[in-house]
């Protein structure tokens, strides 16, 4: 009996130890685990970005242009797949823009749950008024391809009204949701956390603002949509979303900022 205490007495000063060292690698892994998990997170997040750029500016530019440029479009017949083309690359847009939030999310929290829920919140704004772009085309195409006998006047009416529902999705989407989302929210969380340079998150500052107050101008009449003015005022917000996506994509987050997310003071 005497043995089995002393040999009881003598292994658990042990297993305390073991215990501990246990709990000491265990406490050092998250960090670390962290550190990982954001920076894969912020070089999907650069892709994603980039990704916005090749999906958004081609449609805009080629696929669309003679169906919102041209009345006559409807009258042509056929199915015009070019249009539908650009569609799909703003479907591939709608899932990048979402994918940007989501993988945003689990960093801009720790600074802020409210405005990282309100980047969420834009970018879904955003995505629900090009969705309605994309019907209102699809609608124009379908009607191109099945108006028959209409008359003509009537087809040509139609499809201006569906072109100019389109027009006002991307004034109202990525003409002044942007400003507020890309722009002052997302710029402010990076300035705040600096996980990317303070230099860059300026133009995002100073983008949003200018987006924003062009768009309301030309939403309340006092500038024309893609006049000088809100094309120049769109450029700080263009170079924001790209430097960042590049920034993201080459580098990822700062590892400082990220440990100070991870302990903050």
């Amino acid at each position: 009996m005497t043995t089995m205490i002393s040999m009881a007495s003598t292994a658990s000063p042990i297993s305390p130890a073991i215990t501990s060292g246990q709990l000491q690698a265990a406490g050092s892994a998250p960090p670390q685990n962290f550190h990982d998990r954001m920076q894969r997170l912020a070089r999907l997040t650069g892709l994603l970005f980039i990704i916005t750029f090749a999906t958004s500016i081609p449609p805009f530019v080629y696929f669309y242009a003679e169906a919102v440029g041209d009345p006559a479009f409807i009258l042509k017949g056929g199915f015009d797949r070019s249009l539908a083309i650009g569609a799909l690359l703003e479907l591939v847009l709608i899932i990048a823009n979402i994918g940007t939030a989501l993988t945003l999310y689990p960093a801009l929290k720790k600074r802020g749950d409210v405005l990282a829920l309100g980047y969420v919140a834009a970018r879904l704004t955003e995505c629900g008024f090009i969705a309605v772009g994309i019907i209102v085309l699809m609608a124009l195409n379908t009607m191109r391809m099945n108006g028959g006998t209409t008359d003509q006047a009537m087809l040509v009416v139609t499809g201006q009204a569906l072109v100019a529902i389109h027009d006002w999705t991307f004034r109202l989407g990525p003409g002044v949701v942007v400003g507020v989302g890309n722009g002052l929210i997302l710029g402010y969380m990076m300035w705040k956390t600096r996980l990317v340079p303070r230099a860059m998150s300026i133009l995002g500052l100073i983008g949003g603002p200018a987006l924003l107050i062009a768009g309301v101008a030309v939403l309340l009449g006092y500038t024309e949509a893609g006049s000088t003015f809100q094309a120049v005022a769109t450029i700080p917000e263009f170079f924001w979303e790209l430097s960042l996506g590049i920034w993201l994509l080459l580098k990822g987050f700062d590892a400082k900022a990220l440990t100070e997310l991870e302990n903050p003071q």
